[in-house]
């Protein structure tokens, strides 16, 4: 319980700064996301906060899907899915940084890394294309040793967060990008514009009866799908382990309760429960998402890159490649920072993070982050299986 009452105060205090006059200019530079993120970051380095708590599991296990089934009843799926395929398209570019980026990295650090470190880097693929459903899954395939799975774990949440941290503060110079990159980026702020317009206007003052409502559904909402995917593994489970026991490591329950949320979520957005977003249902999904982020940062332990130094380096080059390819791609394609940063953490981070980079963006548009995650998941046990054999073959 301290370490979510830890959380919330740092959320509390950032957001109650972003409003203080003496902090403007400093957040016109700095996201207040990017101080959520890193603030408990520090507080895990100096001692302050563990990196690892039964609180995180529970704050993943329940605020991250209350938040995700609250934002996808509460939107607009038709407007958002007439972003079109170019975030579909930016999304695969991301892919495709993470299946060349691992062999490049082996090529340059191989002499320095175990014998075989191509097998725990594929693993590492599988979770920057979709999540730890797929770095299991991958793992497995490979026959990777358990005995090197603590250091390559340490490059997921280092590297990854770190450069999670990077595209939300990213999103403070997006206008910079899209002029550089002469990207027309109306139609995304017309799409946001018009969400908020339309919650503004359609904002009521919260009663309690309101409160209560909104947690009764979201909560609800995952205790149903949580059960239904539970039952789902049950019985499809151990056919899959059978017939595909790579597949089955990917759709585990989470991952069966995260589909079951977007797809019930989605369906319930075109029922008047939509008009929860107003009653306050907006604001206390975000509270929810941004606690989750706190308890991120707050495992991304700093002090833990100095236990795997060579892998550390060869997850940066891989990062640097992944960041090259989708760049490549958003200049080619003129696409905007928004669907690059998305695009990006839909791979990196998986369902956990899309939303919230894409919330650092445009705050109306999280659930696209969600969908492209989702798409992440879908896609990365058959990715991971690729950069598995370009590792093979590199070695």
């Amino acid at each position: 319980m301290a370490e979510i009452t830890i959380c919330a105060v740092i959320c509390a205090l950032v957001f109650w700064s972003t409003n203080q006059g003496w902090a403007k200019k400093f957040y016109k530079i700095v996201p207040s996301i990017v101080l959520i993120y890193y603030l408990p970051t520090l507080a895990s380095t100096l001692g302050l906060l563990p990196s690892q708590a039964p609180a995180y599991d529970w704050m993943r296990d329940w605020l991250l899907p209350f938040s995700l089934f609250i934002l996808m009843v509460t939107s607009d799926i038709r407007a958002i899915l007439g972003i079109g395929r170019k975030a579909i398209i930016m999304m695969l570019f991301g892919t495709l940084g993470v299946i060349l980026g691992g062999p490049v990295a082996l090529i340059l650090f191989q002499a320095w890394l175990p014998e075989d470190a191509w097998k725990i880097l594929a693993a590492l693929s599988g979770s920057w294309i979709g999540g730890g459903g797929n770095f299991a899954a991958i793992k497995e395939a490979v026959g990777a040793s358990d005995s090197m799975v603590g250091p390559i774990i340490i490059v997921d949440t280092a590297v990854g967060y770190t450069w999670t941290g990077i595209l939300l503060f990213m999103s403070r110079h997006e206008k910079w990008f899209d002029r550089i990159n002469r990207t027309d980026s109306t139609a995304l702020q017309e799409l946001n514009s018009n969400f908020s317009r339309l919650e503004q206007e359609n904002r009521k003052v919260s009663s309690v009866s309101d409160i209560l409502g909104i947690l009764a559904i979201g909560l609800f909402g995952v205790l149903v799908c949580g059960y239904i995917g539970d039952r789902i593994d049950a019985l499809i489970g151990p056919l899959m382990e059978a017939k595909a026991p790579d597949l089955a490591a990917v759709f585990s329950k989470f991952t069966w309760m995260v589909i079951l949320i977007t797809t019930i979520g989605i369906a319930l957005s075109f029922t008047r429960l939509r008009e929860t977003g107003s009653r306050g249902g907006t604001s206390m999904a975000y509270a929810a998402l941004y606690l989750f982020l706190a308890s991120l940062g707050a495992k991304a332990d700093i002090m833990g890159l100095l236990d795997a130094p060579v892998f550390i380096l060869a997850g940066i080059v891989w990062i640097m490649v992944h960041v090259a390819v989708i760049f490549t791609a958003a200049r080619i394609l003129r696409a905007p920072l928004f669907l690059v940063a998305v695009g990006s953490q839909a791979n990196i981070g998986g369902v956990a993070t899309a939303p919230i980079v894409a919330a650092a963006y445009y705050k109306s548009l999280a659930p696209i982050g969600v969908l492209m995650g989702i798409l992440g998941y879908l896609i990365g046990n058959y990715a991971g299986l690729l950069t598995a054999y370009l590792l093979k073959m590199v070695a």
